[in-house]
């Protein structure tokens, strides 16, 4: 690996600090996006036995705000419980909108570094070409070793470009599309939420399921 690094060429740190990069946004995100960490599961069955109860009490919103990222939108619409349907409503919309925002930190970064990482390698591979033709007008083309080192430098670059940005930007599609499904489900999770308040407290009875 240090023999292909040391092949490549200066051009090489680049491409490694962005695998590094890339490798920590990769775990850091996986971690993260965990659906257990980001959704809890009847997470809003307990806020409905809670209300039903007369127990949501600040301290118990703000337990419920600091304990997950749904958590945060379904609190902003309980603080917000005792104003119009509308009102409820707006308010889960624009903390929502921030809670999106945190789920797609970093994706960013390692999409860049997905369209980043090949036009160093193809740079790479241009300035090991300039290097060959260098070589070619002031020793002609009978030093066949000395050509190939050449291309080789020129080739270990571009290919350690497209390794970087392939696995990054099926990462970034991936975490994209999880980022996507989850703000659709804790959307779902928070409309209900709204739904079953103001149902309740219209006497529609029941949880539904």
């Amino acid at each position: 690996m240090l023999d292909l690094i040391y092949a490549g060429g200066w051009l090489m740190v680049p491409i490694v600090a962005c695998s590094v990069i890339a490798t920590a946004i990769v775990i850091e995100r996986a971690w993260t996006l965990r659906r257990r960490r980001i959704m809890p599961k009847n997470l809003v069955t307990r806020i409905w036995q809670l209300h039903r109860d007369e127990a949501l009490t600040e301290a118990a919103i703000l337990e419920i705000r600091n304990g997950s990222p749904l958590g945060r939108m379904l609190a902003a619409g309980l603080i917000n419980r005792h104003h119009s349907h509308e009102i409820m409503k707006e308010s889960i919309n624009d903390t929502g909108r921030h809670v999106v925002a945190e789920l797609e930190r970093f994706l960013n970064t390692l999409g860049t570094i997905a369209a980043v990482a090949p036009l160093l390698g193809l740079l790479g591979t241009v300035l090991g070409m300039i290097d060959v033709f260098g070589v070619i007008m002031e020793a002609g083309v009978g030093n066949a070793g000395v050509l190939a080192g050449g291309i080789s430098k020129a080739l270990v670059t571009t290919a350690a470009g497209l390794s970087v940005a392939i696995p990054a930007l099926l990462f970034h599609r991936f975490f994209d599309n999880r980022v996507g499904q989850l703000a659709i489900d804790m959307e779902e999770q928070a409309l209900r939420l709204v739904e079953v308040l103001r149902g309740e407290r219209e006497g529609a009875g029941e949880m539904p399921s």
